[in-house]
């Protein structure tokens, strides 16, 4: 089976080879960091309860936990079994060559060859998955028809209302992963009464479908918290959940602040475990299970909070069952995750005295982005190797990159040394249990924020912006001297980068004027062969639209061996581009669709676009449609 080109084979195409370096500054004396959070486990039941309960007293005031605390987490019915969701009869899906091999296909574009993300929509080039609103398609690209349809809602008339799902394809097993707040797939009617069973937890819902003849749910499982994100390497998949403590705080207008402090600190000495550690549900050979994580699966940094907990679950798409997800637990917080091959990160701010963003709302404690490093090379339970911190948060999973044993990681500061925002690269080694700092590069457009980050091997691009478009070129092949090398200004701001073949790179983002006010799509094509002089060599300017791959690379579309890019609109339809060492050109749109398109994907030469009423084929040359599947 031959499959397009993704990111992983891009890094052989693009900025690795034979570029020239120009000569680096001296990198300035490193700063101190914050001590880094060790992990350590907890010797008992008794002593991670007392952990938990001092750290959530010395994080609460007198409204809870500050902006975003939610007092309490509901609960309702039994998670359902097995034949919870209804397959819908069709005949088998998954169309197989002649000869057995899969036809040439597009992947998700992910951040990491290795670590696959999970998406709406999934192919091997014998089918393509799609989950939306509430239902699982399976679709044969050979003879362009639904051959599988898997009711996720149970027939229910709000399915436009049917929380985020993505999936994850192994074979004959798709993982679909429903964020929190779905409902039951099975009417309650229809559910098997067990007034002993307890009520399981509110939270994310996986469910384990087999493709291999009529599409049908072969596990489920349910955990307390929020879908933070997921990562597959080979048949295994590990999921990241976010779980905040279910504490209901006393609120009296009547009292000063000091006594409502006083009152939620009281409710935390009376909260036992089950108020932290989170339940879990699922269902094995249409039999019920329930567990929660034990304080063996708990550690906590020295840093440590009481607030939040971050699990991580493992599961064998290769198997016929889900299993209890094998967990571990971390008490800290996190909002980023990224993966590659061998190495899960959690990543997320901690703490007060600084803004979240531009104005938001303060928090607690200093501007700093923890992070905690789990080693994933084998299959089942991820192991814990070490923990740092860096000044300054994130702007998504791309600020991050593992390369050659070191973890580069982008950072803005809102109230940097200099007085005003600034940003940085840091470069942290491994040492023992500890990711410690080896090189930064600091002084990155002061007064703007980051906008994108590409790491490619050596070389990294940050862009930042306020007004202008400051591309920086960093050279980081020395981990302890890293520098930056050129810097390109532009109007407009690129919100994603993608290596092209020929020592390029491509920019998708908005155009701006003078003063920084938006102008519409704009995608650029940028010389970066020498890293001292980057350059733009062409621009694709749509006034007044943009595009869902601004924010969320998944939507983008890159077929090297053609230039081809696809990139839907927020007018609707798609934008086709050809892209080559000196140019763009616009070869037209895709429209067959009346709802909103959210994907692009090739399978054997022909360009599929999802959207919320259908899927559209069409002839990536021409942009000329062939065929529409609506959504029945």
């Amino acid at each position: 089976m031959t499959a397009y080109a993704t990111t992983g084979t891009l890094l052989a195409l693009s900025l690795l080879a034979g570029s020239a370096v120009a000569p680096r500054p001296v990198a300035p004396e490193p700063t101190p960091l914050a001590a880094a959070p060790r992990l350590v486990a907890y010797d008992s039941c008794a002593a991670a309860l007392a952990g938990l309960r001092a750290a959530a007293t010395a994080a609460v005031g007198p409204w809870g936990f500050g902006p975003g605390w939610r007092t309490g987490m509901a609960f309702d019915g039994a998670l359902p079994a097995d034949a919870a969701a209804r397959p819908e009869a069709a005949p088998p899906g998954g169309a197989r060559a002649a000869d057995g091999a899969a036809p040439e296909h597009s992947t998700t574009n992910s951040h990491e060859p290795g670590a696959d993300e999970p998406d709406l929509v999934k192919t091997d080039g014998r089918r393509i998955v799609v989950v939306s609103q509430g239902v699982l398609r399976v679709v044969d690209p050979a003879t362009r028809k639904v051959t599988g349809q898997l009711d996720l809602s149970a027939g229910d008339a709000e399915r436009r209302w049917w929380p985020e799902s993505n999936l994850l394809l192994h074979g004959d097993r798709a993982l679909v992963l429903v964020r929190r707040g779905a409902p039951e797939v099975l009417p309650a009617t229809e559910r098997p009464a067990d007034p002993g069973r307890p009520a399981a937890p509110e939270g994310p819902r996986l469910l384990l479908v087999d493709l291999a003849g009529r599409p049908t749910v072969v596990g489920t499982y349910r955990i307390e918290g929020n879908l933070l994100d997921a990562r597959q390497t080979g048949a295994t998949a590990r999921v990241v959940v976010r779980t905040q403590p279910r504490l209901s705080f006393p609120y009296d207008e009547r009292r000063t602040d000091a006594e409502r402090t006083a009152a939620n600190r009281a409710v935390i000495a009376k909260a036992g475990l089950d108020a932290w550690l989170p339940r879990y549900d699922w269902t094995a050979d249409g039999v019920p299970h329930t567990g929660r994580v034990g304080c063996d699966r708990l550690s906590r940094p020295a840093t440590g909070t009481g607030t939040a907990l971050l699990t991580v679950l493992s599961f064998d798409l290769a198997a016929g069952r889900l299993g209890d997800g094998d967990p571990v637990t971390v008490a800290s917080d996190a909002d980023t995750v990224y993966g590659t091959a061998d190495s899960l990160y959690l990543a997320g701010g901690g703490g007060a005295g600084w803004r979240d963003g531009w104005g938001g709302m303060p928090r607690p404690g200093p501007e700093r982005t923890d992070i905690y490093q789990f080693d994933t090379a084998g299959p089942g339970r991820p192991r814990y190797v070490g923990a740092g911190s860096v000044p300054g948060t994130l702007l998504n999973q791309y600020a991050l990159s593992q390369w050659q044993g070191h973890l580069r990681v982008a950072t803005t500061r809102s109230g940097s040394p200099s007085g005003t925002s600034e940003s940085a690269v840091y470069v942290l080694a491994r040492r023992g249990d500890r990711l410690t700092e080896t090189g930064r590069v600091a002084g990155l457009g002061r007064g703007e924020r980051i906008f994108s980050v590409r790491f490619l091997g050596g070389t990294g691009y940050v862009v930042t912006f306020r007004q202008t478009d400051p591309l920086y070129a960093l050279d980081l092949t020395d981990p302890a001297a890293p520098g930056r090398t050129g810097e390109l200004k532009i109007n407009g701001w690129s919100a994603y980068l993608h290596p092209v073949p020929g020592d390029r790179l491509l920019g998708v983002g908005q155009e701006a004027d003078d003063r920084g006010r938006a102008q519409g799509l704009q995608v650029s094509l940028f010389d970066v062969h020498d890293p001292a002089r980057p350059a733009r060599l062409a621009r694709h300017h749509l006034p007044g639209n943009g595009s869902v791959a601004e924010f969320d690379p998944h939507a983008f579309l890159f077929d090297p061996a053609t230039g081809l890019v696809a990139l839907p609109l927020h007018t609707g339809g798609v934008r086709l581009l050809t892209v080559t060492e000196r140019g763009i050109t616009d070869v037209g749109a895709v429209a067959a669709s009346r709802g909103a398109v959210s994907r692009s994907l090739l399978v054997d030469g022909r360009l599929w676009t999802v959207a919320d009423d259908g899927l559209a084929v069409a002839d990536p040359a021409t942009a000329r449609g062939l065929a529409w599947l609506p959504w029945t």
